[in-house]
């Protein structure tokens, strides 16, 4: 008969305990006191839970993936070119410093040298393709094959065993980090991956979209009720063949538009304009 009490007593203090935390938290958010600035550091507390959370996050995700054979020394010399154009600006490499937007990120990403130490080459593929959250780590799936992402991870196991005159050398000799052409009918169309697309092309930094998690962005229209519209950007009929031209020719089609050309692939396109499409 006594338990009853001390349950009640347990879950009052419980929910007084969350109602005062949340309390601080608010206070917290709307005072502005918490620094966001690059130049204040986090205290160390937060940046090792959020790097132990992190590390944790990616090893759930990627402990499923098949891991290529990746000793072939041409598939690392692919992997050297795309390294070379696309991680260095941020980690630097052996003799090469950061570019400067990578110097001062909050959290710095730190040199990849010591990443075959850290982290097994399958989740060095999940971190390279999907990137993680507020840490300006970008994703790479929409902008390498993969291929070229496990071309990246087979070179990265070679990175520890390079000074800088070898890395120069392997700089030196790779081939231009180019995506390759694809074929738009490789794929079926895919719904949720042109929600994904939306915002791995940053539509959302300039509108809102339903479905798109971003900023209450007022540069450009809102895409709600967009597949109802009679006209694409008051231009082209609104079908589905339209608006894949229209994401991947932008200024083709109304040149001297303030929408800029995204580069956005055939895929990329059909099945963005596929989810565009529901927005009703």
């Amino acid at each position: 008969m006594q338990k009853r009490p001390v349950l009640l007593v347990a879950a009052a203090t419980a929910a007084g305990l969350g109602v005062a935390g949340a309390l601080v938290a608010a206070a917290v958010v709307y005072s502005g006191v918490y620094d966001v600035s690059a130049t204040g550091q986090h205290v160390q507390a937060t940046h090792t839970l959020l790097e132990t959370a992190m590390r944790q996050a990616v090893r759930l995700r990627a402990r499923d993936i098949t891991e290529p054979p990746l000793a072939d020394e041409r598939i690392a010399l692919r992997g050297a070119g795309c390294f070379r154009d696309k991680c260095v600006q941020c980690h630097g490499a052996p003799g090469v410093a950061q570019g400067e937007f990578g110097l001062s990120m909050q959290p710095v990403p730190g040199p990849l040298v010591d990443a075959r130490r850290h982290w097994r080459p399958r989740e060095l593929y999940w971190v390279t393709r999907h990137g993680i959250k507020m840490s300006g780590m970008p994703a790479w799936e929409f902008r390498l094959s993969d291929a070229q992402i496990w071309d990246v991870v087979a070179f990265m196991q070679r990175l520890p065993d390079l000074n800088a005159p070898a890395y120069a050398d392997w700089a030196r000799r790779a081939p231009m980090c180019t995506r390759p052409d694809e074929t738009p009918q490789a794929a079926p169309v895919d719904v949720d991956r042109g929600r994904l697309a939306l915002a791995q092309h940053a539509c959302h930094a300039c509108h809102t979209i339903p479905g798109v998690t971003g900023p209450q962005a007022h540069v450009g229209p809102p895409l709600a009720g967009i597949a109802s519209r009679r006209l694409i950007a008051g231009t082209l009929a609104n079908e589905p063949d339209n608006m894949v031209r229209w994401l991947v020719a932008t200024q083709q089609v109304k040149p001297g538009t303030a929408m800029p050309q995204l580069g956005v692939s055939p895929r990329d396109a059909r099945d963005m304009a596929a989810y565009t499409g529901t927005l009703r």
